[in-house]
């Protein structure tokens, strides 16, 4: 290949010989390849002809009548300084050949040695090319070297976004992965408190039933003072059991429609009394503010916690703000205690107190835990505040500084529209007719514990029924279909073999109108309600409290429908 694209041989001569233009002509068709020759002869001419890109070579003259090769070479240099530069020249001697090589001639042929042109074009033209190549490579180089820095800094910017990306997943992972632990220890801490409650319960029931008994015998007032000291240490271990049971969320709950702002309002001496005069209380109360879907008398207790948590985290005076307001949460959980995305009633209690560092704030909610001095706190406050929020469908945020103080927040499910619509078409319950004792009805107790079995039977004998006693689920069946005339079954519901509710179950089918009372130390709501306990009335909390054993007999007892027992089993009526 000789010319640009294989095409012919563009050739600038500035000759003014005919002859020797004709005899270079010549020799030009040695090189075996087309060619196109544009011949001038005056300086305009040149200067006119001498445009980059018009030629591939040009081919000059020394020695002109009104022009010479050197000027010609200057006006080249300077309009197509890529073009080959050949002086072709009779005249030409090797210094001055030499002197125009380092002017920038790219060869010089002699006319006496025209035989020597074909080579001499050849290689003009390879070093053209390869200057070509060598300009296009360095191009490339620098092209190359200049987006280099961006194409480094681009490329150091994605790594930044995929580092931090990555990280934020670390950070993320390491979050789920701690409130992953956080909520497992909880519930196996919940699942121990509530199997401890449960035994606990049936222990305090025994205690305390019979510390009553013994007070009705005792006349002395030196007994009667130790055994009211036994009674208040009873009552104690009952409300530990009660907060227990909150924090596994196994108390009984009666949510309704609670407007928190009432609530507020309403329990502001209260909180002021248990608080201090010396801390000033500040509430902030949202107007329209949604109705709360909750246990009225569990909110006002959680609402008390944590205001008692805020007065122990102030040394000296200080202030407690109290907000409501609604919220929507959008972001999802990352602890345990914190609510999942929705519309929640929220009512925050705030202090300004010493805050809590970390460590503190991870086991805040832990049973037991407690940073306060011995014997000034039991470390079950904060537990019983979370089992009712999370049984009752909320959450709990917490945002602390240390030297500044702590907010508790905390997140209530709302009453929506049918719910309200529900609650306002529900008819008050009328009062319970109390059964008169003189009509001797006839109760089955049915509890494994001995001593849970005799405080039981020995309070109802002495409200004037007439008692029968099974220790199992399968001995109160037998109970039945031996005694036609039971009116009523108080039914413990946590029992080995045969459980309450299994043995409730067996009852409805074979006896549908017999009503079962449970009594539990252990308030598996679930559970209760699959057993057939609808309502607060069907169930008896151990260790009873006063009277109300006997007024929930008389309760179910008033709502009986018919005189006898129906044996579905074999179709018969017994009367």
């Amino acid at each position: 290949m000789i010319g640009p694209a294989a095409g012919p041989l563009r050739i600038l001569h500035l000759e003014d010989s005919d002859l020797d233009a004709e005899l270079i002509e010549a020799e030009l068709e040695n090189l075996g390849h087309p060619v196109v020759i544009e011949r001038v002869i005056t300086r305009d001419e040149f200067a006119a002809a001498a445009v980059e890109g018009r030629h591939d070579i040009i081919l000059a003259d020394y020695v002109l009548p009104t022009f010479d090769g050197v000027s010609a070479l200057g006006i080249a240099r300077k309009q197509c300084p890529d073009t080959p530069f050949i002086f072709c020249s009779g005249t030409l001697g090797e210094e001055v050949a030499v002197e125009a090589i380092k002017n920038g001639a790219t060869d010089y042929v002699t006319k006496q040695r025209l035989d020597r042109m074909s080579r001499t074009i050849v290689r003009a033209l390879a070093e053209r090319r390869a200057r070509h190549d060598k300009r296009a490579a360095e191009a490339a180089l620098q092209t190359l070297n200049d987006t280099l820095e961006a194409r480094i800094l681009e490329r150091t910017r994605e790594l930044a976004v995929s580092n931090a990306a990555l990280e934020d997943q670390i950070v993320e992972r390491e979050r789920a992965e701690d409130a992953l632990r956080l909520s497992q220890r909880l519930e196996a801490v919940g699942q121990l408190t509530s199997g401890v409650a449960h035994d606990f319960n049936n222990l305090l029931t025994v205690i305390a039933g019979n510390i009553e008994f013994l007070e009705r015998a005792v006349t002395d007032e030196r007994s009667k003072r130790r055994l009211a000291m036994m009674r208040g240490a009873a009552a104690r271990g009952a409300n530990l059991t009660a907060q227990l049971l909150a924090f596994s969320r196994r108390q009984r709950l009666v949510p309704t429609p609670v407007s928190l702002n009432r609530t507020v309002v309403s329990m502001r001496d209260l909180l002021q009394s248990s608080i201090g005069g010396s801390i000033q209380i500040e509430t902030t109360l949202q107007d329209g503010l949604w109705p709360a879907l909750i246990d009225a008398t569990q909110i006002e207790l959680v609402i008390l916690n944590l205001a008692i948590n805020a007065r122990d985290a102030m040394a000296v005076g200080g202030r407690l703000a109290i907000e409501t307001a609604n919220v929507t949460i959008t972001g999802r959980p990352t602890r345990p205690e914190q609510p999942q995305p929705g519309d929640y009633v929220m009512i925050s209690v705030s202090d300004t107190g010493t805050g809590m560092p970390p460590e503190v704030l991870s086991r805040v909610f832990e049973p037991f835990f407690t940073t306060k001095e011995t014997g000034k706190g039991s470390g079950l406050g904060l537990a019983q505040v979370f089992g009712f929020i999370k049984q009752s469908g909320g959450g709990i945020r917490i945002d602390t500084v240390l030297g500044e103080g702590t907010s508790f927040k905390v997140y209530l499910p709302r009453v929506e529209e049918t719910e309200m619509e529900m609650c306002a078409e529900v008819p008050p319950a009328e009062n319970a007719t109390a059964h008169c004792p003189a009509s001797q009805a006839v109760i089955l107790v049915v509890d494994d514990d001995a001593g849970v079995r005799e405080v039981t039977v020995t309070r109802l004998s002495e409200a004037g029924y007439e008692l029968r006693e099974a220790t199992s689920g399968l001995q109160a069946l037998a109970a039945l279909e031996a005694d036609p005339h039971i009116d009523l079954v108080v039914l413990d519901f946590a029992m080995p073999g045969m459980n309450g509710a299994e043995v409730a179950a067996e009852i409805r089918k074979r006896w549908p109108t017999m009503p079962v009372l449970f009594v539990t130390g252990f308030a598996d709501t679930a559970a209760l309600a699959d057993a057939g306990a609808n309502g607060p009335d069907a169930i008896v909390l151990k260790p009873f409290r006063k009277g109300e054993l006997e007024q929930k007999v008389a309760t179910a007892l008033g709502g009986r429908t018919t005189p006898g027992l129906r044996l579905v089993s074999d179709r018969t009526k017994i009367v």
